[in-house]
């Protein structure tokens, strides 16, 4: 695929269609001295649009709201958004585009763990804000960045437990082969163990695996009481139909910490997907007033509230926190920001109350316990306000400020 420079403005409450991102735009002026850049950097196109596109529509949607009440401080927000067609490399470019030649004033974007790696670095040494809105496997202590996602303790502290007391203690650990999924699976033998069960196998598999035949004759031979899975992205969806399609399914059940963040239930069939477990921040059928206006402001804008998912909602509560932290900072810049974090800033969004640790950066967020039916998410328990406690156990941001490490977390 040739790497075209995806590039596309909104200001002032004007928006890109999704179908706008297929090439080149600007909208609107070049930018006015009165206005707050916003750089955004995701994959709306290629193997990972699935995710990208509500990110990109959750945060245009974000925008047009606080534009339309006055902006920020007084000023609006002007978005510089690019596409990296889910090619690494380009969130390198577009990284160093975005703060050497638009200056913008702060950044939020990434999706893979890898992707976050690639520009972390680039924003620290520039000191622009980063604000990285999406679940992932914990860890990262850096004072320049802010994460509005779940991590693994959050998610697996409750699903775990709930899998056990559902279905047995022996369990069968899949998981994507990066940090992600490695990370994560030893969460899940953690709590397995805690709940008095124990995992008989961990089995990891690149993100291009899409062919699960020997693992399900693995699996089956070693009979656990119930799979817990890490796997993530389109081609390891194929593990789900492939084990309905053995006959295993309504013998062997599953969890996950994964399957749902881009709306991949959706894509399964209710036979394959009907009863899997999972434990998100974010459900469409949650009721509150926030939740609901959420999701009014969104037909309104899109029309189709299928569309939402779990990291859109994040990447929304993360702009909210960013605005949030710019009005009670009183400007954009990093020390602002940071003075305003490290003060325990809280919002209210459409997943509950988002409250930043002041030590981590990290983001203390409601959890709901949930399982799939006729492509739904269904709640069955609520769990208020879970801390990051896989990341506070290693990171302590006030104490040692300059700390710049992705922690690897130790689990007896």
């Amino acid at each position: 695929m040739t790497n075209i420079n995806r590039r596309s403005v909104l200001k002032g409450g004007v928006a890109l269609t999704i179908g706008a991102l297929a090439a080149p735009a600007i909208v609107g002026r070049a930018r006015a001295a009165e206005t707050i850049k916003l750089g955004s950097i995701l994959d709306t196109s290629g193997i990972f649009d699935a995710y990208g596109k509500p990110m990109d529509m959750a945060m245009r949607l974000a925008v047009d709201q606080i534009n339309a009440a006055g902006g920020l401080n007084g000023q609006q927000i002007e978005v510089v958004s690019y596409d990296t067609q889910s090619d690494m490399a380009l969130y390198t470019q577009y990284a160093q585009q975005l703060t050497r030649k638009d200056k913008t004033d702060v950044v939020h974007g990434g999706i893979l763990s890898a992707s976050r790696e690639a520009i972390r670095q680039i924003l620290r040494k520039a000191k622009m804000p980063y604000f990285y809105n999406v679940l992932y496997e914990g860890g990262v202590c850096d004072r320049n960045i802010v994460v509005t996602g779940v991590t693994p303790a959050q998610q697996v502290e409750v699903l775990v437990p709930a899998a056990i007391k559902k279905w047995g203690p022996k369990v069968y650990i899949l998981a994507a082969d990066y940090n992600y999924g490695q990370i994560t699976a030893r969460w899940m033998e953690k709590y397995a163990k805690d709940a008095g069960g124990e995992a008989v196998s961990t089995d990891f598999f690149p993100l291009d695996v899409a062919d699960f035949g020997s693992a399900i004759a693995k699996i089956q031979q070693a009979a656990p009481d119930v799979i817990l899975s890490a796997l993530v992205g389109g081609n390891h969806l194929s593990f789900y139909r492939q084990w309905a399609a053995s006959g295993m399914k309504d013998k062997i059940p599953l969890a996950s910490t994964t399957l749902g963040v881009g709306n991949e239930h959706k894509v399964l069939t209710p036979e394959e997907g009907n009863g899997i477990l999972v434990a998100y921040n974010y459900a469409p059928a949650i009721e509150t007033p926030e939740n609901q206006a959420f999701q009014t402001a969104w037909t309104e804008k899109y029309g189709d509230t299928s569309l939402i998912h779990e990291i859109a909602v994040s990447n929304y509560q993360g702009i909210q926190v960013w605005a949030e932290a710019v009005r009670q900072g009183g400007g954009t810049g990093s020390e602002a920001i940071t003075k305003a974090i490290e003060g325990g800033l809280s919002i209210v969004g459409p997943g509950g109350k988002v409250t930043i640790d002041p030590k981590t950066h990290h983001a203390t967020l409601d959890v709901h316990l949930m399982e799939f039916e006729n492509q739904q998410m269904k709640v069955l328990e609520n769990f208020d306000q879970r801390p990051p406690i896989d990341t506070q156990a290693v990171c302590d941001l006030q104490a040692n400020p300059d700390d710049n490490t992705q922690y690897e977390i130790k689990i007896d």
